[in-house]
């Protein structure tokens, strides 16, 4: 592979000896999670892998001339999407296999020498044993760990009104217009709906239960919507697309720089 190659930025690209090569330059390993579950009537099962996927091509493109250290780990293409098997077609583990397996999968990365390991989620479902698991490697190996959903790393302002940007957070319009550019023979645009989420009769009926609340209800995806999508993905476009996936593939690769050059040394004074 030549330097400049976005191949080189693959974990299982490469051969034992060429990889005990890059772990001699102090990498960023990247464990890329995705799920596999219903996103409406519209949307394929795979998004959020087809997503995750996506979103790593575009930041290894970015980063390849840089020559950063950085090796992407095989995408986990399922995760923990209880919530959603109510639909045909979801799969899920329990968040006890997750868990399991994710500390299995960070006690290999430690075992070849690499001290840098970052999280990167696409569904939102998982972030909670996601973040235990980074802490809990973080003490149990001494690996130095991030925990990054793609959905944190922010949009280009004025991308999505305030409404979608709040209630659309299952194959709304961001969803939507993310596949129609990586994906679109998947998606089935007839099929697409403005699909109203219940969370926002209650945000408007009380003043302390919601998602993003002081009292944050567990639930399944059918309580939000009998489609089991949130927002409108009627406004879809390709562009919108486009412009979400440059952001964030140019926002991550700027995080790996920073995680790349964390000094492990520095501690709190004493």
């Amino acid at each position: 592979m030549k330097p400049n190659d976005p191949a080189r930025l693959y974990w299982a690209n490469h051969t034992s000896e060429s990889l005990a090569e890059m772990v001699a330059r102090d990498p960023v390993a990247v464990l890329p999670i995705g799920a596999i579950e219903q996103h409406g009537p519209h949307l394929p099962l795979a998004v959020d892998t087809d997503i995750n996927r996506g979103l790593v091509k575009a930041t290894a493109d970015i980063l390849a001339p840089q020559d950063l250290p950085v090796l992407f780990l095989p995408t986990m293409p399922i995760g923990k999407s209880t919530e959603h098997l109510d639909f045909p077609g979801s799969l899920s583990f329990s968040t006890q296999t997750l868990i399991a397996m994710w500390m299995e999968i960070g006690e290999c990365v430690a075992k070849t020498g690499i001290k840098r390991l970052v999280f990167f989620n696409s569904h939102g479902g998982q972030v909670a044993p996601m973040d235990i698991v980074a802490r809990d490697l973080r003490v149990k190996y001494d690996l130095l760990t991030f925990s990054c959903n793609w959905f944190g790393l922010g949009l280009p302002d004025g991308l999505l009104s305030e409404h979608e940007n709040t209630y659309g957070i299952h194959a709304g319009e961001l969803e939507t217009s993310m596949m129609l550019q990586l994906q679109p023979e998947k998606c089935r645009m007839a099929k697409a709906q403005n699909f109203r989420s219940h969370i926002e009769d209650l945000n408007t009926n009380t003043r302390h239960l919601g998602l993003g609340a002081g009292g944050k209800i567990g639930w399944k995806a059918n309580d939000l919507n009998a489609f089991g999508a949130c927002g409108d993905a009627t406004v879809a476009t390709p562009e919108t697309g486009e412009a979400a996936i440059n952001h964030v593939a140019a926002e991550f690769a700027s995080m790996l720089q920073e995680v790349h050059e964390y000094d492990l040394t520095k501690r709190p004074a004493t």
